[in-house]
């Protein structure tokens, strides 16, 4: 049996927990949530990474459907809604693939059924505006995590990629934190600075998630999760879900998606459209720019790497697909996960390590911060604190 058969017979028992899949933004960007003209259902290859053959073929039995929304837009809160509307959508339209799930023992269940559990996890803490009351909305309608920030600061926390406004978070980014400890929603800490990430493990009384980072002792990109944090999700209870998109795990890349995100700008495009308008502009560049190849094996390093710093306990699965461009050699969709597994049996990795990477670690997490949360509002009532209020 090759290591390519005995990881695909591994994911018959432990599918893959997806953390981060940009499925419902690629669908609002192509076709304005028409979803008869990209039927997951049939196969979309040539316009998305996702689609539920691909899904079936690559193992995936867990999936967080990401509700982003650009940070950008003025109306981030109803268009949320919309996100959430659109995974509804989805998981009405294939009841026989996809199960809506809200706990860890929906992801059993859904397991048990070989259905694919849908959670939802909102990417960026503009999708609150600064109201506590729309972040317990978020959760009632379903939503299992809340990136604190995406690409942009919020008034409340330090994103990776922004000029630090408020040095990691505020009193009321605490609060924030504290609250969706009370919910059980995950606090999810891909996008946010360092200073964010230490700030909301000191505040959290919860396990957190890394939804889509890497390890950026691997490559140095402010989007990954430096050792320091990466020692600390053990006593956390944590989880870092590593991702695969090339800029993000391979260091020759840095340097050139930044030049390839100046073309875009400079072509009138939001550097992380994926229209067919801008793939063109994308696909132009690259052919004079020839684009560093992440693989398999480039992810399978951060793995190593991370394990070696967390533990294999702390770690989880998160593609970003539908949400990049571009995906390394090997794992080119969402088919591709028995590639990186075999890649790690063949590394030395054992099976009961992979079982935990793909499915157990992540179910152990959600069930983990649904304990907090039920001790909480035994305790707590629900806080109606302001920004105004905590920052001033």
């Amino acid at each position: 049996m090759t290591s390519l058969d005995e990881a695909r017979e591994l994911l018959r028992e432990f599918p893959v927990v997806d953390g981060h899949n940009d499925l419902p933004w690629a669908l609002r960007e192509q076709v304005r949530y028409d979803l008869d003209a990209r039927d997951i259902a049939t196969p979309q290859q040539g316009h998305l990474h996702t689609d539920i053959p691909r899904l079936r073929a690559g193992g995936v039995g867990a999936q967080y459907w990401s509700v982003y929304v650009r940070a950008d837009l003025p109306d981030a809160v109803p268009a949320t809604l919309e996100q959430i509307d659109c995974v509804r959508q989805l998981i009405a339209r294939n009841p026989a693939d996809l199960r809506a799930a809200l706990t860890a023992a929906d992801m059993e269940a859904a397991r048990a059924e070989g259905r694919i559990a849908s959670l939802m996890g909102a990417e960026g803490g503009h999708s609150i505006a600064n109201s506590l009351g729309a972040l317990r909305g978020l959760y009632a309608l379903g939503v299992r995590y809340m990136t604190l920030t995406h690409n942009d600061n919020v008034d409340w926390a330090d994103s990776a990629t922004d000029e630090p406004r408020v040095g990691g978070l505020s009193a009321f980014g605490r609060e924030v934190v504290r609250e969706m400890n009370r919910e059980g929603m995950l606090v999810d800490l891909s996008h946010v600075a360092a200073t964010t990430m230490r700030d909301a493990l000191d505040a959290s009384t919860a396990p957190v998630i890394f939804s889509h980072s890497s390890a950026r002792a691997v490559c140095d990109h402010p989007r990954n999760i430096p050792d320091d944090v990466l020692e600390r999700l053990p006593g956390n209870g944590g989880m870092a879900m590593v991702t695969f998109v090339p800029k993000f795990v391979l260091q020759a890349a840095v340097d050139w998606t930044a030049a390839a995100d100046d073309n875009m700008r400079a072509h009138g495009f939001h550097h992380l459209a994926t229209t067919p308008e801008a793939m063109k502009v994308h696909r132009a560049f690259e052919e004079t720019n020839p684009r560093p190849i992440a693989t398999v094996a480039t992810v399978a390093d951060h793995l190593d790497h991370m394990r070696e710093v967390a533990g294999v306990d702390c770690l989880g699965i998160g593609g970003d697909y539908d949400g990049t461009a571009f995906t390394p050699d090997g794992l080119d969709d969402v088919s591709g996960y028995p590639n990186l597994l075999a890649e790690l049996l063949d590394r030395g990795w054992s099976k009961p390590d992979l079982a935990k990477l793909t499915w157990q670690n992540a179910v152990r997490v959600l069930g983990a911060a649904e304990d907090v949360a039920r001790d909480l509002r035994a305790t707590r009532a629900p806080s109606n604190a302001t920004i105004g209020s905590l920052d001033g």
